[in-house]
């Protein structure tokens, strides 16, 4: 059975950091892409980056291009994504996904397993 489980969230001040971590257990990633997403309260679920199945290729989102890098390490099964400049509008539940297939999407509904998320909330 796919499983995916992130964490990492917490409550961090404008400015600050925060790594999250998205583990898989029931299957191998090195064949899958991965992407990540964030929902905020009454808002639709959408794309923040994506890495391809083999890590040589990342795609983000413009309002977190230049402060999120997404990274995967393959030999622990496991994707990162580094948020650094964290901003009070960055507040939301994060989830991943992962999807068979070298090339990665910012559409939820190119992916097939998900995690339950992890919440991050950027507040003084």
């Amino acid at each position: 059975q796919l499983q995916l489980v992130e964490s990492g969230g917490g409550l961090v001040q404008p400015g600050g950091s925060l790594r999250l971590s998205c583990a898989a257990s029931g299957f191998t990633l090195d064949y899958y892409s991965i992407g990540w997403f964030q929902q905020a309260p009454g808002k639709e679920r959408k794309g923040v980056s994506c890495i391809s199945s083999s890590g040589g290729r990342t795609n983000y989102g413009d309002s977190v291009s230049g402060r999120f890098t997404m990274s995967r390490d393959n030999a622990k099964n496991t994707v990162y994504l580094q948020m650094n400049s964290l901003k009070p509008e960055d507040t939301a539940v994060y989830y991943c996904a992962a999807k068979e297939g070298y090339v990665c999407y910012e559409a939820p509904h190119k992916y097939d397993s998900w995690g339950q998320g992890t919440q991050v909330t950027v507040s003084s």
